[in-house]
């Protein structure tokens, strides 16, 4: 990729500050669309909620799956 323009650096420094001041608000739309999905389908037993920190994962149950993880269980 060849070097940028000034109105390409100038246009891409717009767009990046854009992002960085939306962020806390898309931030927020998707916790509410999580929230939202798992009301709608609480066929998942085995869901737990991310949690932030090192805290140590639920006792008496299995493990939370990663992000993505769409296999069900019969």
């Amino acid at each position: 990729m060849g070097a940028l323009t000034p109105e390409q650096r100038r246009r891409r420094d717009r767009f990046e500050t854009a992002f960085r001041i939306a962020e806390p608000a898309l931030n927020l739309v998707l916790a509410a669309g999580e929230r939202l999905s798992r009301l709608v389908e609480r066929g998942d037993d085995d869901y737990y909620p991310p949690r932030r920190g090192n805290l140590p994962p639920p006792s008496g149950g299995p493990a939370p799956r990663g992000p993505g993880s769409r296999e069900r269980r019969s």
